[in-house]
């Protein structure tokens, strides 16, 4: 018997070392082995009655111990896998940074290429900062993201981050507090670049880093809230929720309106202030200025197309069951749908209107699709999301000819794209057929209303910040350093030394 119980006691060890090796499930197994010695022995010198006895309530802890576990590993997975895809998404929207910095650069002089991607790195420096520290707790007061649970939360819950708190208590989500975070900073931080190129050639690098603190600490932060964070323009839980009822059901899914056109309509409110570059226009003459290196451009934006599968899909905010799932691919398809209709409409309308088809013209098609499937990507058709992003080809066309005619000088094309397109994308829900036009859950009336408002405090509150700089000399470089180049009479460094 000793030498039995000796090589069971051999056997055991085995398995405990496999069952290290095979992690949790393993490790219950081996634990399981290594008390059956014990029983043995006693099943010696124990008479049968009592082995019976005893072993009974082995088998019932060792049922007890096993459901309690195995609920803690499916809880696990659906968080991780959860929070892993934010991530991924959050990086993806990141990644959008150097898209723009691209796009930008490539459209601009050489002479201003330095100064641009200074501008957009500091964006997001500036922006995560900031946004840390008082945006994320002005636009979510409330301690709860725009979903059906926090309905019945929403008078009760505590306030939260606000200046850096990330011990947060009341927060109603299936993500970690700080990935969820990381995925708003970055959405913040697109809002403020957009500005960038619409002001390029011509600002001060001063007045530029005024403008981004204040547009993600403050002004991004208060509209955002309007609609993402309990406010005047949204709408928690059922449509007939009698929860914030005084709000209105404003769709807005990824960001058309909350994002591009409040950066878009940003943007306009400074080139209106700043004026046109020097040479843009002569008398009732447009001078063409074309961009230094169109393939960088090109470049850029197909980063900014990759980045946008984090920006709407990433926008589902839920990926573990078969519904969110299918949910998410249906805004991978609409985005990638609406993108390539806004980039060929572009470029045809474009080659009958200027003879030649423009590559420029059809870039810029392909982002004003893009910027206008973004509120609607999840309730539109495959096939409608494409005439969403065909008449955003459209818009960006006419939009760019407006600006031409009006003398104001946006060298990217910001406005058009992100401004005009981003309320093209609201306004797109309230008018062609889709879930929430079908369950009556918005109007043309509602998406207008939340869409031209949100615009229009970010216009007015830039063009208010952009005039206050230009009185006090931080706006605009002199004549002499703009001829030179802001490369080298802001940052004193060339892009291209040959």
């Amino acid at each position: 018997m000793t030498l039995a119980l000796e090589r069971r006691g051999w056997a055991v060890m085995l398995l405990a070392l496999l069952a290290a090796l095979a992690g949790p499930a393993g490790y219950a197994i081996a634990q399981e082995e290594a008390e059956a010695p014990a029983a043995t022995e006693e099943a010696v010198e124990a008479p049968a009655e009592e082995e019976a006895v005893a072993e009974e309530p082995v088998e019932e802890e060792a049922t007890t111990e096993e459901a309690p576990e195995e609920e803690a590993v499916d809880l696990g997975i659906g968080y991780a896998f959860d929070n892993a895809v934010l991530f991924f998404c959050a990086v993806l929207v990141f990644f959008m940074q150097a898209g723009f910095a691209m796009v930008e650069a490539g459209f601009n002089s050489s002479k201003n290429a330095v100064n641009i991607m200074f501008k957009n790195a500091m964006d997001i420096c500036v922006g995560v900062l900031l946004f840390f520290a008082v945006g994320f707790g002005l636009m979510y007061p409330l301690g709860y993201e725009n979903n059906a649970e926090a309905a019945e939360h929403l008078d009760t819950a505590p306030g939260f981050f606000s200046f850096g708190n990330l011990g947060l208590s009341g927060y109603s989500s299936g993500f970690s507090v700080e990935v969820d975070w990381l995925f708003q900073a970055v959405f913040a931080a697109t809002a403020a670049t957009i500005v960038s190129g619409a002001v390029a050639g011509r600002m001060k690098v001063s007045g530029y880093l005024i403008y981004s603190a204040i547009l993600t600490g403050l002004v991004y932060p208060v509209s955002g809230f309007w609609k993402w964070g309990g406010g005047w323009l949204t709408r928690f839980g059922d449509y007939d929720s009698t929860a914030n009822e005084f709000a209105m059901a404003f769709q807005d899914f990824a960001g058309s309106a909350v994002v591009h056109g409040l950066g878009g309509f940003a943007g306009l409110a400074g080139a209106i202030v700043l004026g046109p570059r020097i040479g843009r226009f002569v008398e009732t003459k447009s001078i063409p200025m074309p961009g230094h290196n169109i393939p960088l451009a090109g470049l850029g934006v197909f980063i900014l197309w990759f980045g946008w599968y984090g920006f709407n899909p990433g926008s589902q905010l839920a990926f573990t069951s078969t519904d969110d799932i299918n949910a998410t691919m249906h805004c991978a398809i609409t985005t990638t749908l609406a993108a390539g209709a806004g980039g060929i409409v572009a470029t045809v309308l474009s080659w009958l209107m200027f003879g030649k088809p423009d590559l420029s013209m059809g870039l810029n098609g392909i982002l004003a699709g893009l910027v206008s499937i973004t509120a609607c990507c999840d309730c539109m058709t495959d096939w409608w999301s494409i005439v969403v992003g065909a008449i955003g080809g459209v818009l960006v066309i006419f939009g760019i000819i407006m600006l031409d005619k009006l003398k104001i000088d946006d060298p990217v094309g910001a406005w058009p794209v992100h401004g005009l397109c981003g309320i093209w994308g609201c306004l797109a829900i309230g008018i062609i057929p889709n879930d929430y036009l079908r369950d009556g859950a918005t109007s043309f009336a509602i998406q207008a209303t939340g869409a031209l408002s949100i615009c229009a405090w970010g216009f007015g509150t830039m063009f208010i910040l952009f005039s206050v700089l230009k009185a006090v000399g931080l706006l605009r470089v002199s004549p002499e350093e703009e001829q030179q180049g802001l490369d080298i009479s802001e940052h004193g460094m060339a892009a291209y030394t040959h």
